[in-house]
């Protein structure tokens, strides 16, 4: 039986190839892993911080470990994974620079989502009210948000550049998770809600 998932979740599954070694960072309950391994017959492992979501996985049967992934990606040797994942991680990490650079080490592709910090209602929000943002894709005030580092899909491109990479696939959504017509994905910077990126060193 196959398990419903966030349509982000199903985006970054669709990016990967069947019976690829995966490992996701911040896999939470493990709905993408699990959803990976049902329908792509993956060799999965996580990494979670909390012990909520690490029972939560174990009790599904995944194979993840307690983590930080901060501290814990050095221990991996180059390229033992097919796919290394992140779906809205990034942002929440002390260094995120360095946590991409481990990631594109250990992983022949990385598959990372982010929040655009440069979506138009973010932009308007600011604007008008002069407060930080609070919206449904950004549903924490200023001072509880897990979010560290603030940045757009710009930003995250320039990023990639500089840790020479190579983005092979882009996806740009809107808050519902649904890919934006061609129209809007020209101007995604502003329209965009998450971006999801297929990176490989080039």
């Amino acid at each position: 039986m196959t398990s419903v998932i966030r349509r982000d979740l199903l985006a970054i599954s669709n990016l990967v190839q069947h019976h690829s070694r995966v490992l996701e960072l911040g896999c939470n309950e493990g709905d993408l892993l699990e959803h990976l391994q049902n329908t792509k017959d993956v060799d999965g492992r996580g990494i979670e911080i909390s012990h909520a979501g690490v029972s939560s996985c174990l009790a599904k049967g995944l194979s993840v470990v307690q983590g930080n992934v901060e501290q814990d990606l050095g221990h991996y040797p180059d390229k033992c994974f097919d796919y290394v994942i992140s779906s809205q991680v990034l942002q929440a990490t002390h260094n995120p620079k360095d946590v991409l650079a481990d990631m594109l080490r250990i992983g022949k592709r990385v598959i990372v989502s982010i929040p655009n910090f440069g979506h138009w209602k973010n932009r308007l929000f600011l604007a008008l009210r002069g407060r930080m943002p609070v919206t449904s894709a950004l549903a924490y005030q200023w001072y509880e948000t897990p979010n560290i580092h603030f940045c757009t899909v710009k930003d995250f491109e320039v990023l990639v550049a500089e840790l020479g990479g190579h983005i092979t696939d882009r996806l740009y959504l809107d808050e519902d998770g649904s890919e934006l017509n061609s129209f809007m994905a020209r101007s995604c910077n502003i329209f965009a809600s998450k971006a999801v990126y297929t990176i490989a060193l080039s």
